[in-house]
């Protein structure tokens, strides 16, 4: 038997309760077997990273193998305008947990970088934020997140947990904190090199200027620079430089580890038969708690770089180590970076036999916000009144109540800075959406940012538009040609609705904590967790041994 075949069957065992599943990209899918008046229905949430929307059969795609995740749509429903709240995976996530724009929460950065890069760092999801894992564990559920969590991890010491999944309601936890960069995994290459080399030879540049110059003015006596000052500056310079270079070269063992709950179990990371440990883990946990309610999270790794694939699917798909990559996420289940729709529609799958029918396709606007507002309904909880909460319930769409998603306007954020908008007029089948500023794409002649790896979001990075680059998606669904007032003859009146709706929704904005600044960013050496000592580089591995007790919290 197969672990999909296994996981469906459990999954299907707890017919007493209902069941949603919902698969996304972030960024998810919900099923259920009973009906949606059964109270307490498990939950079970299919998160893959970085799943482009073409790259699954359901939407389209005829040369990768993805016959399970097809079946969850030819069983549920199909969302063919799911958009994700950033293209970015820190914010999406933190939207995706709490139903909130990111730059409501401080999750989205003024600074080039928009995601935490270092376990080390102290910024991360604020404790006062809700999330539907806390709700849902108030209404007694078991609640469990398996695989990448991205969203912080300490504060102040290495052990204070502050920003740690089991902080935001979630009873077990088997994964990484940080994100699946291609610095940890061998052989991949690095998103940092590029970045360090320049700035190291930047730095080196000053230091030597600013010796010789020492030096020069010290010679000549226009005053005199004590050898002391000279050593002392040179010695912290190469302290320093020792230290990023460490960090750096150790990047892997640092950053790259499993956690149980609050224990490292590996140390670095082992991608080896890591979809299956992932599996097997969710597996585990729907066993332990298939008699009681329970909210599992299972967020792939795939298919973020660095891309990896077990064995038995290496070299099996059309599309190399990705495509492996995206099948072995299909058995398991049994453009990136920028506002443009490659970057932010992202697949969205439901099944609820008896509840939602089977083999329908929505087409209106929903995003991973709603997720939020959804399964809180659901499992009985209330709504925070105390906030703004920008998700919609999806059960009156889904199940045909109503015929219009509730998202007239949705706000398109990079990082910190309003992007795009689009409009869905309530009584038009047009999608409008407007950019004010794009990323300049390097090289020039490229479709992406590839020499930084993602696009930055202001001053000479970006090109700002005014008027601002109008597209109507149900026409022009690639965004190849911005109308004109000449081509649209309602040019101006779109862009003046557009318009109100984003003073309106700046006007709800309140200032909050900066999560991402660059003092929450940065690698803090007291924040370091390390299973053995710095001396044995941080190296452990408990769960290739299993030498550590199964854990039942969750």
């Amino acid at each position: 038997m197969t672990w999909v075949t296994h996981l469906q069957m459990l999954l299907l065992a707890t017919k007493k309760m209902g069941l949603l599943l919902f698969l996304t990209v972030l960024q998810c899918a919900i099923s259920s077997v009973n009906t949606y008046s059964v109270s307490n229905p498990n939950v079970v949430l299919l998160i893959a990273d970085d799943l482009g929307i073409g790259d699954l059969g359901c939407y389209g795609n005829r040369t990768l193998r993805t016959p399970h995740i097809d079946r969850l749509a030819k069983e549920g429903v199909t969302l063919t305008q799911h958009i994700a709240a950033s293209p970015l995976c820190t914010p999406s996530r933190a939207a995706f947990l709490t139903g909130r724009y990111p730059i409501r929460s401080g999750m989205a950065a003024f600074s080039r970088v928009g995601v935490f890069l270092f376990s080390a760092s102290s910024g991360g999801l604020p404790s006062e934020e809700i999330t539907f894992s806390k709700l849902l564990k108030q209404r007694g559920y078991a609640t469990a997140l398996i695989g990448k969590w991205h969203l912080g991890m300490n504060c102040e010491s290495n052990n204070d947990f502050c920003h740690h999944p089991l902080s935001h309601g979630f009873d077990y936890f088997y994964g990484l904190t940080v994100t699946n960069l291609r610095d940890c995994k061998p052989g991949q290459g690095s998103v940092f090199l590029k970045g360090v080399q320049m700035y190291l030879v930047i730095l080196i540049q000053i230091l030597g200027v600013t010796a010789v110059s020492l030096a020069v003015v010290h010679y000549v006596s226009f005053f005199k620079v004590p050898f002391e000052a000279l050593g002392f500056c040179l010695l912290i310079t190469c302290i320093s430089l020792a230290v990023l270079i460490f960090f750096f070269y150790h990047f892997r063992h640092l950053n790259c580890f499993l956690m149980r709950d609050h224990q490292i179990i590996q140390q670095p990371l082992s991608y080896e038969n890591l979809t299956q440990r992932l599996t097997t883990e969710a597996v585990r946990f729907i066993e332990r708690n298939h008699n009681a309610p329970f909210l599992l999270v299972l967020s792939y790794l795939h298919v973020h770089t660095a891309l990896y694939a077990s064995k038995m699917f290496r070299g099996k798909s059309r599309h190399g180590l990705y495509g492996d990559a995206v099948e072995e996420m299909d058995w398991s289940v049994g453009g990136k970076s920028t506002n443009w729709e490659g970057g932010i529609r992202v697949p969205g799958l439901l099944r609820w036999p008896g509840v939602i029918h089977a083999g329908t396709y929505i087409d209106d606007p929903t995003s991973n916000m709603d997720i939020f507002p959804t399964i809180v309904k659901l499992a009985g909880a209330q709504l925070p009144y105390d906030r703004i909460i920008d998700g919609h319930d999806l059960m009156p769409l889904l199940q045909g109540k109503v015929i219009r998603s509730k998202h007239e306007f949705l706000f398109h954020y990079c990082n910190a800075y309003l992007n795009a908008v689009r409009w869905h007029p309530r009584n038009s089948e047009s999608v409008w959406k407007v950019f004010f500023f794009t990323p300049n794409f390097t090289p020039e002649d490229s479709s992406g940012c590839y020499d930084s790896h993602v696009c930055f979001c202001y001053g000479g990075f970006i090109t700002q538009h005014d008027p601002p680059l109008l597209f109507d998606l149900s026409r022009d669904p690639e965004e190849k040609v911005p109308l004109t007032p000449e081509t649209e003859n309602r040019f101006y009146e779109i862009l003046s609705v557009i318009q109100l709706a984003v003073d309106n929704h700046t006007r709800s904005l309140q200032a909050v904590s900066d999560q991402l600044s660059w003092n929450n960013l940065v690698w803090k050496p007291w924040l370091q967790l390390c299973c053995s000592s710095f001396f044995q580089f941080c190296y452990c591995d408990y769960d290739s041994e299993n030498s550590l007790p199964e854990v039942h919290s969750g």
